[in-house]
């Protein structure tokens, strides 16, 4: 069976930080054919500004248009798409605008994800203290639109808090979830 997983990034979070390293090791272990989406020229200074913020969304979508312009989804029979921050709003939109099956795992989706819908299987994590996404606003639309949704308290954006063994510990039980997820 051909498979593939998308890897989506997001800004200063490349696919070399824990949770996308970890993700890409998991899919690969698992015979999946894996493409990372990159960004370039990306604005400075967004967090807060909602101007920035959009104009960095359509910056990612915009180069994932051209990424993913000669890939044939139709001739893999699973498609996973991973995404953190950003990324995870790139995914949503252009899964949206080509209407391909498949199935997604989010970390640390900001709000702007759920704007698209979603017609696929989806899982979700993010932090409690994460300063990048209204928290409780996320779960609240994580909810009513059927997405599972793993938090994690005093954890910031990166899935991160003050005690690094329970980082680790943290990453062991989001990667354990996004594999449970991957194998259903």
């Amino acid at each position: 069976m051909k498979k593939l997983a998308v890897i989506f990034p997001g800004i200063g979070y490349h696919k070399d930080k824990p949770l996308l390293y970890y993700a890409a090791k998991l899919v690969q272990s698992m015979d999946y054919e894996v493409i990372h989406i990159e960004y370039s020229d990306m604005p400075k200074k967004i967090k807060g500004d909602a101007a920035k913020m959009q104009k960095a969304a359509e910056i990612a979508f915009s180069q994932t248009e051209e990424q993913l312009k000669d890939v044939r989804f139709s001739d893999y029979e699973d498609v996973l798409f991973i995404g953190k921050s950003i990324g995870t709003v790139a995914l949503a939109k252009y899964i949206s605008d080509h209407k391909i099956h498949s199935r997604q795992i989010w970390y640390t989706p900001v709000e702007a994800t759920f704007l698209f819908g979603t017609n696929s299987d989806v899982i979700a994590f993010i932090g409690d203290a994460d300063p990048w996404s209204d928290v409780e606003k996320v779960k609240e639309t994580a909810k009513a639109q059927g997405i599972r949704m793993h938090s994690y308290p005093d954890c910031n954006h990166s899935l991160e808090c003050e005690n690094v063994l329970r980082n680790i510990d943290i990453i062991k039980d989001v990667m354990s979830i996004s594999e449970d997820f991957i194998n259903l």
